[in-house]
């Protein structure tokens, strides 16, 4: 009897919290509603992959949406699209219509962001930013200029005591496209370098030693004194590396920002109209920084999943509109006016 008593006071109990509208709830389907998590993945650029780490987080506080970005270089980020491994991959040198051919579904590309890539150096008892032209920055990848004291670099630098030490080149030893677009610089600028080495995310380095990644390149420079590499201007600034003013196609020594990258940008907004690939290096203007280039994103015109697809394109219409503001605080530079609606019609075209 007492049991049936008992069991009769827990009906009563679920009978009234059922009428006050208390009743347990089920928890939420796996994906709808608040529960579900969408992922979207990228890879590519090391270039990037500062700014595109705060877009990420910044977008998920906003929407829940998760973007997961690995930073493992330009080669390696258009290679895992081709293969359909990631929703988008991302590259500082556009894809080429003879490389587009071998691709097995069309897809679209646009610019992002815009960056400039920093000489950075490693000479402990030289706090100045030294001045470097064109040729001697040349003869110096091409292992011509072997010291830091070599008579060219005093000239150039009065004042500056520089030191007698081995010059250390230190290149990316990955496929990338901040080495594509430095050789793309140097061999604008030196008949010689195109002729024997060439512009491409990976060349035949003549001398140096390699590091994988920007993050790979910023950590030999660091460790080695006398070294000299070339990585994107936020790794020079977060790790503390002195970088060099490059002599513009104005005649100009410009240090890499955010100004002197806007500028370059601007100079090349109508073959851009013609061509969204267009190089971006030794623009004119008298503030010009002569090694600049865009990050461009690959994505795919005919998905496989939609839903997924739209939360592509509206991160993307978040990075293009709203993200641009966050690219300065990070030394990127943000795109024109101009550059961003063309990126946005390029956009539209991804159903």
């Amino acid at each position: 009897m007492h049991r049936l008593r008992t069991v009769w006071w827990i009906a009563a109990v679920v009978l009234a919290l059922v009428a006050a509208g208390c009743a347990p709830k089920k928890s939420p389907t796996p994906g709808t509603g608040t529960a579900a998590k969408v992922q979207i993945t990228g890879a590519g650029s090391t270039f990037v992959n500062p700014i595109m780490s705060r877009w990420s987080s910044e977008y998920e506080k906003l929407t829940g949406v998760q973007v997961n970005y690995q930073s493992i270089g330009s080669g390696g980020g258009i290679q895992q699209f081709k293969e359909g491994t990631i929703d988008f991959g991302a590259t500082d040198v556009a894809v080429t219509p003879e490389e587009e051919k071998e691709f097995t579904r069309p897809f679209v590309q646009f610019p992002i962001v815009a960056g400039t890539v920093s000489i950075v150096y490693n000479l402990p008892q030289v706090s100045r930013n030294l001045q470097l032209t064109p040729e001697v920055l040349v003869d110096i990848f091409l292992g011509k200029v072997k010291k830091w004291n070599d008579p060219r670099l005093v000239e150039l630098n009065p004042g500056v005591t520089l030191p007698d030490r081995d010059i250390v080149v230190v290149h990316r030893s990955d496929g990338s496209g901040t080495t594509y677009i430095l050789t793309d610089y140097l061999s604008t600028v030196s008949p010689e370098w195109q002729q024997k080495v060439g512009r491409g995310k990976s060349v035949s380095w003549p001398v140096g030693v390699g590091g994988k990644g920007n993050e790979g390149v910023t950590g030999q420079v660091k460790q080695l004194p006398g070294a000299i590499g070339y990585v994107e201007l936020n790794y020079a600034v977060q790790n503390g590396l002195t970088f060099a003013a490059i002599r513009n196609a104005s005649g100009k020594f410009v240090l890499p920002g955010k100004e002197s990258g806007e500028e370059a940008t601007r100079m090349v907004v109508d073959r851009l109209r013609q061509d969204i690939r267009a190089s971006v290096v030794n623009m004119p203007g008298e503030n010009s920084y002569p090694i600049t280039g865009f990050v461009y994103v690959l994505v795919d015109k005919q998905p496989r999943d939609a839903a997924k697809s739209a939360e592509i394109k509206k991160f993307f219409e978040w990075v293009l509109k709203e993200g641009q503001k966050m690219a300065a605080e990070l030394d990127y530079v943000p795109l024109a006016d101009e550059v961003v609606q063309m990126s946005l019609q390029k956009l539209a075209e991804v159903p």
